[in-house]
């Protein structure tokens, strides 16, 4: 272990661990806090920003503030080797070149930093630097995908090279881009890794784990040479750089973690088309009751109807969790319109603010939680249950992380909490972990 880097994850949303297991994710990033993940046993630890629900300055400066405190911990704890991961969405929305920029100039300079966006669990793969989403088996560039024309994040291009020269505004341009092409990447990379330097540019295809982890192994042995790399990327080549043995308790056995094998309570907070499909799958589930929260009568009756709407939502989780069901709290579907972009990130802390009152008013003896879409589960953990730190138990389903909460929590000790993210699974996801956790065991 001595040589190896550790990996720092500063992650936009808290669904990048989807693919690890094990380690520890930050919800605060004071220097002490800071310090806990560069001390642990894991080679790998997540910082979780959140800074895709927030506006570009936010996103800055809390990535600053990050980098800033990331300092002062590693030259306390003395750690030389260590790679940054910005981890961001696999379907190209986030703030990019803002984050990157921010953590090069605080924790540079860097020889080169790599876009590497393909997500394998998420039928998200690079080719040709053409990033593409797979859909029902057909590979669709991603700027044909309902991810592109997303009213904060947009882009036109799947050729990373212009994404890259789009996003900078020209800054970087296309031409000057470095491309890892997969034949370089399996016939090894090293040499050319070397030889990269002023926080160069680089794209990075992958279509197969396999083809991460040859490419991991180059990185990693560049970096013990001294280079220093940044990187942007989905989740997958995180597994790689992690090298990290089969997570200790299988996905379809991870009921074991279920409170006195009791009912649990779903919340739904994203309402990307692919969310709203699983949501009605899992409400065909039997002992499953669905809750609707009308976010319509926020938008029109402010601070009054936000209490109203708590009031009567925990009623319900109340009433069915006493007759051994599971609520499952749901968001109006319909997306809102709204004049700008600030009012509806606005709007968004609004829903999500009375979604944590939920979360603090649920029955304190559930037997786990389910949180769907991004930014919600980042808000359930951080805000909604308080946490500092949480540890990672590993993969329920591809692609959706569990976490457990503290034993000495408050209100909900050692919970399960399923972090689902909006944009990942089959239309029956939902409800295969649902049916997981609901299993009885022994």
């Amino acid at each position: 272990m001595t040589n190896k880097p550790k990996i720092i994850v500063l992650d936009d949303d808290p669904t990048g661990s989807q693919t690890v297991h094990s380690c520890l994710l930050l919800m605060r990033w004071d220097v002490e806090t800071l310090r806990l993940g560069l001390k642990d046993d894991s080679p790998i630890f997540f910082v979780l920003t959140n800074t895709r629900s927030l506006t570009p300055e936010k996103a800055a400066s809390i990535t600053r503030e990050v980098c800033h405190n990331l300092k002062q911990a590693i030259d306390t704890e003395e750690i030389h080797d260590f790679l940054i991961v910005s981890r961001s969405d696999s379907t190209l929305r986030g703030h990019y070149p803002i984050e990157t920029d921010v953590i090069a100039s605080e924790l540079g300079p860097f020889d080169a930093h790599f876009l590497v966006p393909a997500f394998f669990e998420g039928g998200r793969i690079t080719r040709n630097s053409v990033h593409y989403l797979i859909i029902d088996g057909v590979p669709t560039p991603v700027h044909e995908t309902e991810f592109a024309r997303d009213s904060v994040f947009g882009y036109h291009h799947s050729y990373l090279p212009k994404y890259v020269e789009e996003k900078t505004q020209g800054r970087i341009d296309a031409e000057s881009v470095e491309r890892f092409l997969l034949a370089d990447i399996r016939t090894g990379s090293l040499e050319r890794l070397m030889q990269l330097s002023h926080n160069q540019c680089a794209v990075v295809d992958g279509e197969t784990q396999a083809d991460f982890n040859d490419f991991a192994q180059d990185v990693l042995t560049a970096a013990s040479q001294g280079k220093r790399f940044l990187f942007r990327s989905a989740a997958s080549i995180l597994t790689s750089l992690a090298d990290l043995p089969p997570q200790p308790i299988a996905p379809e056995n991870m009921s074991q973690y279920v409170r006195g094998g009791k009912p649990g309570v779903v919340i739904v907070g994203s309402h990307v088309k692919k969310t709203t499909q699983q949501l009605e799958m899992l409400l065909q589930q039997e002992k499953t009751m669905g809750i609707e929260v009308d976010v319509t009568r926020l938008a029109d009756g402010g601070a009054n109807e936000s209490a109203t709407l708590l009031t009567e939502v925990l009623h319900h989780v109340r009433t069915a969790h006493d007759t051994g069901k599971t609520p499952v709290v749901y968001t109006s579907r319909k997306e809102l319109s709204f004049k700008d972009v600030k009012t509806r990130l606005e709007f968004g802390v609004e829903v999500s603010s009375l979604l944590m009152d939920l979360v603090r008013g649920f029955p304190s003896d559930i037997g786990f939680l389910i949180s769907k879409g991004g930014i919600t589960s980042n808000d359930v953990l951080s805000t909604g249950l308080a946490l500092t730190s949480a540890r990672l138990l590993g993969q329920i389903l591809a692609g959706c992380s569990m976490v457990i909460t503290p034993s000495d929590h408050p209100q909900f000790p050692s919970l399960p909490v399923v972090l689902f993210p909006g944009n990942v699974g089959d239309a029956d996801a939902l409800a295969i972990i649902y049916q997981r956790l609901s299993r009885k065991t022994g």
